[in-house]
């Protein structure tokens, strides 16, 4: 288990667009992702949220900040869950797959709910992996609906 890819927010970096374009250097992908998220194609670059190079959004990510200070490894450990940053989580998918990602990993630990993220982002078609947010595999182009 890569460890760098264990966020602390419960948004598993393993099935991260931005992370699987970099890891996989999916330069259709990155351009894609760019116009998404109003920054350049050189900019979809990441190794993780606890790696050193990370998103650009998620080096000033306020949930991040806050469990390091706590020491914790997610939000997860805290009592507080939800707290007010992620109520004001600014993407709405973000928040509701967050919502639901903290307890699972509370209840599972991270090392299986690890396998249940990758297992939810597989396409039910031909069993390729998905990034989080997907509406069709990249692999057999077929609809797929993943929350």
């Amino acid at each position: 288990m890569n460890k760098e890819l264990l966020a602390p927010c419960g948004l598993y970096c393993g099935v991260c667009g931005v992370y699987m374009a970099s890891r996989d250097n999916n330069q259709k992908l990155k351009d894609k992702l760019a116009k998404a998220y109003g920054v350049t194609p050189e900019q979809i670059n990441c190794k993780g949220c606890l790696s050193n190079d990370k998103f650009v959004y998620c080096q000033t990510c306020g949930i991040r900040t806050c469990v390091m200070e706590k020491d914790y490894a997610g939000c997860h450990q805290c009592i507080e869950f939800p707290c007010k940053l992620v109520d004001d989580f600014p993407v709405p998918v973000g928040k509701k797959v967050i919502l639901r990602s903290v307890p699972d990993r509370k209840k599972l630990g991270s090392e299986k709910w690890v396998e249940e993220e990758e297992h939810r982002y597989k396409c039910p078609h031909c069993s390729s992996q998905l990034f989080r947010g997907a509406r069709r595999c990249g692999s057999c182009k077929e609809i797929v609906e993943i929350d």
